[in-house]
């Protein structure tokens, strides 16, 4: 065997390692793309871009494949967050999480659930990308603040603040949400409500403060501003429930660790609707129709 074909059987099982190394660890990658950017797509396509690096990389100067993985995701995100706050001052109306498929693996990769459902994501636009990648890699994926520290280039008392301020930011602005079956009883009592635009019930559903998003990128028919009060959003969804329903089949599927409502109208998935829910009852109802973010979502026949 020649010296050039040792080489390439090396290079090919050196390769065949990485991607081994790659296929394990991808699925944490996903969970915490997704989770720093609120999108399926432009997490997919950071983790692509991830891989790419790691196959040109010098893999013989990593001690700890996982970590450099980890290091890369997470520094990727954080600059990409800058781009996509920047598109998002021009979308038209309210701007909502692209929803993920968490019915395969509700965990998406990560030790816990945490800062996945709608309600998490949308507190997290409000925190800074240091404070974000900090709060997803302890409260989800439980690094160590010695291990986030390396990640974000910064000392433990400093990732300790960052974190610290994540919390104190996220539990300041939300209530406890209620466990995942009411949350799905509440989402089918709404609906059954809405279709026959029952005022006194949706009423009935809603906290004092219940907040309707409509995320449809300019859509026609979409509300393109949010609808705040029990009495309001009631009013609407029986404004709505003489033509909105019509031809309208409500198929189940499971987005971020919580049971949402698949649109089916002329045979294609018109949208998606689901509810956020406290003890109090519903704080928000969150209609997702922007055809380009539902592209994934799958539905039960």
């Amino acid at each position: 065997m020649t010296d050039s074909e040792v080489r390439e059987i090396g290079d090919a099982e050196d390769l065949e390692a990485a991607t081994a190394v790659f296929t394990q660890v991808r699925p944490r990658l996903f969970g915490i793309a997704y989770r720093m950017l609120s999108s399926v797509t432009e997490a997919e396509d950071l983790v692509q871009d991830v891989w790419l690096r790691w196959q040109a990389y010098d893999r013989s100067t990593v001690a700890n494949p996982e970590a450099f993985l980890a290091t890369t995701t997470t520094r990727l995100a954080i600059n990409v967050l800058q781009s996509a706050w920047k598109r998002r001052e021009t979308y038209i109306g309210p701007w909502l999480p692209e929803p993920v498929d968490t019915g395969a693996d509700p965990y998406l990769g990560a030790e816990r659930a945490e800062a996945l459902q709608f309600a998490s994501l949308l507190l997290m636009e409000k925190l800074t990308p240091s404070e974000r990648a900090a709060y997803v890699l302890r409260e989800a994926f439980e690094y160590s603040y010695a291990q986030i520290a390396d990640i974000l280039t910064s000392t433990e008392p400093a990732v300790r603040q960052l974190v610290s301020r994540a919390r104190k930011h996220i539990a300041g602005e939300r209530r406890a949400p209620v466990a995942a079956e009411e949350q799905r009883e509440l989402l089918t009592t709404f609906l059954t409500a809405a279709r026959a635009g029952d005022l006194t019930a949706l009423e009935r559903l809603f906290t004092p403060d219940v907040t309707s998003l409509s995320d449809g990128n300019g859509r026609k028919g979409i509300a393109r501003t949010p609808l705040v009060g029990a009495e309001r959003v009631a009013k609407f969804l029986k404004a709505i429930s003489t033509w909105f329903w019509d031809g309208v089949e409500v198929r189940w599927t499971t987005t971020n660790g919580q049971t949402s409502a698949v649109l089916v109208r002329d045979g294609s998935a018109y949208g998606l609707v689901t509810v956020g829910a406290t003890a109090e009852g519903i704080d928000q109802v969150l209609w997702l129709v922007n055809p380009e973010k539902n592209k994934g979502v799958s539905a039960a026949g």
